[in-house]
């Protein structure tokens, strides 16, 4: 086994870097079924996010494909399994299930050609791209742009299927090919009474702007928070009052926990301010560790006011820098969506399994300011997410118990450390995030940005 770097490269969450992408569950066991405050299963049709789970920046396109397909909520029904050879013909061999295939022209010149007799109910489109250029491909209602289903990346020369469940109305295919505008084939009217199937109003980049720049503007005031808290902290050493600074410590690092979808941004700050030494090593003898944890360390291990000045002073000097830079920079619109996920998912990874305790066992208040920091992101996103998903009430519902689990063991604000959880409260607060992650994975793929021009 190659030795541990001296300090772990952070992944944007001010946390170190997983190398194997693995959950350490020791921590917060898995909650039993048999456990009564344990969250409650999810309602069928909703989609789990897949675990174990990839941190912020390692949420690879094929992690994201996977969410995406969630997108379809209780939303669309999808298939993307692997692409075949096929020359595009009518395949009259039933499906899997018995579902009847049609086969349907994808290529932008041929968009939607070959779906000659509609009708309702669960059914299975092969979609052949005869084009010499990948081409995503959707199924809408034509006046609303709602979609019904996607095929994502359709290769040259393929057939991949799409499952779709139509009720009576009116569709049409649209294919988008890269560098080429997106072409709507022929509207089909599907006959009848029956009720459409669920779909997904797409989000443009353009819908994303103004509550991305919304959300700027409070991390902006937030960053200004984080600079008279950590002022407060740096006189606290300077003068010598380590029980003031043990105090004034865990505010001051709240703050900068509730702004977890901004730490992408952050840049190189996020690992000065909030950085993480390599675990089995000892921290104070890193000199690259730096920011809140360099100076828990020292609080709660003993360490002299003197030996600490340095890294008061340089977390000061580094938020400094950050709020004067702030101005300057430009978060991601079509990433908003994704950051609600990750700062949970990242929650569960690091603050529920210790992994980022240097000493103030303070761990379950972090991951309720991380759970404050999703709120403020579906704060934001709440005009665009209503209309969108159908699973928003009992999302809001599984943040308040959540958060509320968490807070039963901050009374006063004193906290249970992880290892003075009992079981039963250990795998209650387990289930309450895997519960939150399943239903924020929705989400983030309704906030995918889908080309439809």
């Amino acid at each position: 086994m190659s030795a541990e770097p001296d300090i772990e490269p952070t992944d944007g969450a001010g946390h170190e870097s997983a190398t194997d992408n693995a959950t350490d569950t020791s921590a917060v066991p898995a909650a039993s079924p048999a456990d009564p405050g344990a969250a409650p299963d999810a309602e069928p049709g909703r989609i789990a996010a897949p675990r174990p789970l990839h941190r912020a920046r390692g949420l690879r396109a094929a992690a994201v494909a996977v969410v995406v397909a969630a997108a379809v909520t209780a939303a669309v029904l999808t298939s993307t399994g692997g692409g075949s050879q096929a020359d595009g013909k009518h395949t009259s061999a039933p499906a899997a299930g018995g579902l009847a295939h049609t086969a349907v022209q994808a290529s932008p010149s041929t968009c939607g050609q070959g779906w000659a007799k509609p009708h309702p109910g669960t059914q299975v489109f092969d979609l052949f791209n005869s084009a010499a250029s990948a081409t995503e491909v959707y199924l809408t209602d034509p006046a609303s742009g709602r979609i019904f289903g996607e095929v994502e990346g359709l290769a040259p020369g393929t057939s991949r299927p799409m499952v779709v469940d139509l009720g009576s109305g009116r569709y049409a295919f649209k294919c988008v090919q890269e560098d080429t505008d997106a072409v709507t084939g022929p509207t089909v009217t599907v006959p009848g009474t029956q009720p459409q199937g669920p779909a997904a109003l797409p989000v443009t980049e353009h819908d994303l702007i103004p509550p991305t720049l919304d959300y700027q503007k409070w991390v902006g005031d937030r960053i200004g928070e984080l600079a008279a808290d950590t002022v407060a902290l740096k006189k606290d050493i300077d003068r010598g009052d380590l029980t003031a600074a043990r105090r004034d410590w865990l505010p001051a690092h709240l703050v900068y926990e509730r702004m977890g979808a901004a730490y992408d941004t952050f840049g190189d700050a996020d690992r000065a301010i909030n950085g993480t030494a390599a675990l089995g090593t000892d921290p104070a003898e890193k000199p690259d560790f730096t920011g809140f944890h360099r100076i828990e360390y020292g609080l709660w291990h003993g360490a002299s006011a003197g030996s600490l000045r340095a890294a008061a002073a340089g977390l000061v000097k580094d938020v400094a820098a950050l709020r004067g830079s702030w101005p300057q920079q430009r978060m991601d619109p079509a990433a908003m969506g994704l950051r609600a996920h990750e700062i949970i998912e990242n929650a569960e990874q690091f603050e529920l399994t210790g992994r980022t305790d240097y000493g103030s066992g303070t761990n379950l208040a972090t991951a309720s300011a991380n759970i404050d920091g999703t709120r403020e992101i579906l704060a934001e996103l709440r005009t665009l997410l209503a209309p969108r998903d159908p699973g928003l009430a009992r999302l809001d519902a599984s943040l308040d118990r959540a958060q509320a689990d968490l807070d039963a063991r901050g009374r006063g604000g004193v906290w249970t450390p992880l290892d003075k959880l009992t079981t039963s409260q250990r795998e209650r607060i387990n289930a309450d995030f895997g519960d939150l992650l399943e239903r924020l994975a929705p989400v983030a793929a309704i906030f995918e940005v889908r080309r439809t021009a």
